[in-house]
């Protein structure tokens, strides 16, 4: 029922108050049209004024923060022209001060609005919602292992074969799972998490859109692996395999059905067909070709840019984690340079702001040595281990 109009806005506010959770209920991010009248007649000029001014000190104080977030964009864009000339990059291309931290007053809140709504949180699917989708989109459920054991062994047998080292599958394992991590753990589930606060899950802590990608990218090769695993098979083991590789050749059709780019696939991803390709990182065939193939995409795309030398574990992860461009970024820059160069010439300014390591660890060379030691730490558990003995 929608709230009446009352003429006295204290009286208004207060009901307002009361009856605010049953309204946003039924309309989130709506502001019935009397209340927000009323606050605006309520507003007097000399308050509007007040609020103009603290505004303008607001955004003067954030004036030098914001040029240099203008400035690391700009840095960042003069980097990728040189790249596409093959020009080489030097200390001069990037951004070598700290953001400067923010000290002035907090944003004033404008009189004439009403109280903002609730910001809705997203549905993270979590691998319940992942099933269901698989059986009602393509009518298949993975085959999940029988052990823990049973996938990293599945794991390790393919990495090796497809070019990725021990010590890269194990220490990125380490540091994606905290070194006790399941082939189905989910990101916020895991260490006695009770919210799911992303779509990763694995080994190497796929999301949707990464697993929609690489199914596009390297799905017509999955499909070759299971097809000669097959033929080794018989009987209902051969029929299972057959209808899996039928199901993911729909899969590797839908995936296909849009141009090779990121944002596209985000796009698959949020559908119900998305969180059904997304499932297979359970599968025991096809998991281990998604979790593989999340890294060696990274291997490949530094070969093809001219990397040669062996990418170490914690140079994976930086590739891993920020998108292979931004990684090669850091990866193929000199010692003597990473100990210089700030971490925030690889961020976007509202990612920076929310990564307390790579605020703490302030340049390449200390984010890129954090990450080694957790890794190292890591290494020692029990999991980690685990991965380790069947490699």
């Amino acid at each position: 029922m929608r709230p009446q109009a009352i003429r006295n806005f204290h009286y208004l506010a207060l009901a307002w108050l009361l009856i605010a959770p049953q309204a946003w209920a039924i309309e989130p991010g709506a502001l019935p049209a009397a209340i927000a009248d009323a606050m605006a007649q309520a507003a007097s000029p000399q308050a509007i004024e007040e609020y103009r001014r603290k505004l303008r000190e607001y955004q003067e104080a954030h004036g030098p923060i914001d040029a240099y977030w203008t400035s690391i964009v700009d840095k960042r864009r003069g980097r990728n022209a040189k790249r596409r000339e093959h020009q080489p990059i030097t200390l001069d291309d990037y951004v070598l001060t700290q953001p400067p931290v923010y000290s002035g007053p907090p944003r004033p809140v404008d009189p004439t609005q009403g109280p903002s709504p609730p910001r809705e949180r997203k549905a993270i699917p979590v691998v319940a919602d992942l099933l269901e989708a698989a059986a009602r989109e393509f009518q298949f459920t993975p085959q999940r292992p029988a052990t823990e054991v049973e996938f990293k062994r599945a794991y390790a047998r393919y990495a090796l074969a497809a070019g990725l080292t021990r010590e890269q599958a194990v220490r990125v394992y380490s540091f994606e799972t905290g070194g006790t991590g399941t082939y189905d753990v989910q990101s916020g589930i895991e260490h006695g998490g009770k919210r799911a606060i992303s779509t990763a899950i694995g080994y190497n802590q796929l999301l949707t859109t990464n697993s929609v990608e690489v199914m596009a990218e390297q799905g017509h090769e999955f499909v070759k692996e299971l097809t000669a695993k097959a033929a080794s098979l018989s009987g209902p083991a051969r029929q299972a395999m057959d209808r899996k590789i039928a199901v993911l050749k729909k899969m590797l059709a839908f995936t296909r059905s849009v141009p090779d780019d990121w944002s596209a696939h985000e796009k698959l991803a949020n559908t119900a067909q998305g969180w059904a390709v997304h499932a297979m990182v359970l599968d025991i065939d096809v998991g281990p070709l998604l979790q593989t193939h999340k890294l060696l995409t990274s291997v490949i795309f530094a070969r093809a840019k001219g990397y040669t030398r062996p990418l170490s574990a914690a140079e994976l992860e930086m590739m891993n984690l920020t998108g292979d461009g931004t990684g090669l970024d850091m990866v193929t820059m000199p010692q003597a340079m990473r100990e210089q160069v700030p971490t925030s010439n690889f961020f976007q300014r509202s990612g920076y702001e929310r990564n307390p390591v790579a605020i703490r660890n302030n340049t390449v060379a200390k984010l890129l040595d954090v990450t080694d030691r957790r890794m190292d730490s890591n290494s020692n558990l029990p999991g980690a281990k685990e991965l380790a003995a069947v490699f």
